[in-house]
């Protein structure tokens, strides 16, 4: 099995790779201007582009297994963003998370290492059914990113509902993610904090036994992201 996931997730990740040929951090060095800098606009697409791993269904995972997967998220940058040079930031993600019945709650776990950026989060889920035909999950999580030239302490919170019909699970989900960001080793060191409303929809598809693919899209106020996944469930 760990040969099998090391293989998949490979494959998956390359396309990765290959679209994200700029450095995240040496992006932000080289074109960091000071005071000029929209620094409350890059905040923002760096917090959508870590919160677009909040779900990816609104069903739970069940005792005693687990969902681990693999994610690759890009967000348009804002009109505001003058820092940016590339017209997305993209990142993959792994995630992992297993339902914990003590505390009747599922327990996330989510990270990235990739083109000079690097994040590790960790989120409860709370699930539910509403009439036996729909999931609904609520989530909280943190998360702590960073690269060489700032820091990023990342909350979200969300909701998300779905409904499976055979193989497909159709998803809607509004989240809010918040993010306090300060700069480092610069000439001009500044900081900010800014929260946006997130509103996403999805859908998930499992054709295999333990195996699903998902895509979705995530629009905010002032950005847009894009999503795709798979993972295994078991």
């Amino acid at each position: 099995m760990k040969k099998i996931l090391t293989v998949v997730f490979s494959l998956f990740l390359f396309p990765a790779a290959a679209l994200a040929s700029t450095n995240i951090s040496d992006d932000f060095r080289d074109h960091y201007a000071g005071s000029a800098s929209n620094l409350s606009a890059y905040n923002k697409d760096i917090n959508t582009l870590i919160g677009l791993n909040d779900f990816h269904t609104g069903k739970a995972t069940s005792f005693p297994g687990f969902d681990v997967g693999a994610t690759f998220g890009g967000v348009k940058v804002g009109k505001d963003n003058n820092i940016s040079s590339e017209d997305y930031l993209i990142t993959p993600f792994i995630t992992a998370e297993t339902f914990v019945p003590v505390i009747n709650t599922t327990v996330a776990v989510r990270g990235s290492a990739f083109n000079g950026f690097e994040s590790l989060g960790l989120g409860l889920k709370y699930n539910y059914d509403v009439m036996q035909l729909f999931d609904v999950t609520l989530a909280g999580f943190y998360d702590h990113a960073q690269t060489d030239w700032y820091t990023v302490d990342h909350l979200s919170l969300s909701a998300v509902a779905s409904t499976t019909v055979l193989f497909v699970t159709p998803y809607l989900g509004v989240g809010y993610d918040y993010g306090d960001f300060s700069t480092r080793k610069m000439a001009e060191n500044r900081s900010t904090s800014d929260g946006a409303v997130r509103y996403t929809a999805g859908v998930r598809v499992a054709p295999f036994p333990l195996f699903y693919i998902f895509g979705s899209y995530t629009k905010t106020a002032s950005n847009e992201g894009f999503q795709g996944g798979i993972g295994l469930n078991f």
